[in-house]
């Protein structure tokens, strides 16, 4: 199965050139370190970058240059800087193209709960609400099981939603599956070494297999 870094790196296969993409806080973010240098790509962070760069070597961190998540990250050249406002206005305006995102639970009808959990504390909702009610295109980076071994690809979620009938694909540890319009996971890759057995396992929600699964390709 994939590590964080091979979820990165398979979610980095999905941008295409001249696109805006959103990463979010999490997974997400480690998808700017393998988007291909020949790629066209700018990267918006909500909180006001136009423009971010993967992230900085280490003992060449500036504290002052962070990204949604407070991590420290690298600006490239030709970047604009501006207020979080100015941010979610081109979020609400439709102006990125791609949005990756984590999550707690997705269901199968593309529903989606990544901002709380009842009872453990919780800082903000962060920008996640504009950007699942503004963005078209939308990719999850997501533990296809949490850590009790329960499937967290679901009917329905348990958990506070933060968008509904919103998410488009999602990219685990163990396979690549498209959310079908009608509902339902469409399975249409497996991670190196994973049976579609080991998927159906671990898929609560309706998963729809069509012929033979390839492997990733990373």
């Amino acid at each position: 199965m994939l590590d964080k870094e091979g979820i990165a790196k398979r979610i980095a296969r999905e941008i295409k050139d001249g696109y805006y993409v959103n990463l979010g806080i999490g997974i997400p973010t480690l998808v700017a370190n393998y988007i291909p240098n020949e790629m066209d790509v700018v990267l918006q962070s909500e909180n006001g970058l136009l423009g971010m760069g993967p992230f900085p070597i280490a003992g060449e961190e500036d504290p002052d240059t962070i990204n949604a998540g407070k991590q420290t990250i690298t600006i490239l050249p030709g970047s604009a800087i501006f207020d979080s406002a100015m941010s979610f206005g081109m979020i609400r305006a439709k102006k990125v193209n791609l949005t990756i995102l984590g999550a707690m639970e997705v269901s199968e009808n593309g529903d989606i709960a990544n901002w709380k959990i009842p009872g453990k504390m919780v800082k903000g909702m962060g920008g996640a609400m504009d950007l699942v009610a503004s963005a078209e295109n939308i990719i999850v980076a997501m533990q296809h099981v949490n850590k009790e071994g329960e499937s967290k690809l679901l009917p329905k979620c348990t958990l506070p939603l933060t968008g509904i009938h919103c998410v488009k694909k999602i990219v685990t540890e163990l396979a690549v599956l498209d959310v079908l319009p009608e509902g339902g996971f469409k399975l249409l890759e497996r991670a190196p070494g994973i049976s579609v057995e080991e998927i159906k396992k671990a898929t609560a929600g309706k998963l729809i297999i069509e012929g033979e699964v390839p492997e990733m390709v990373l």
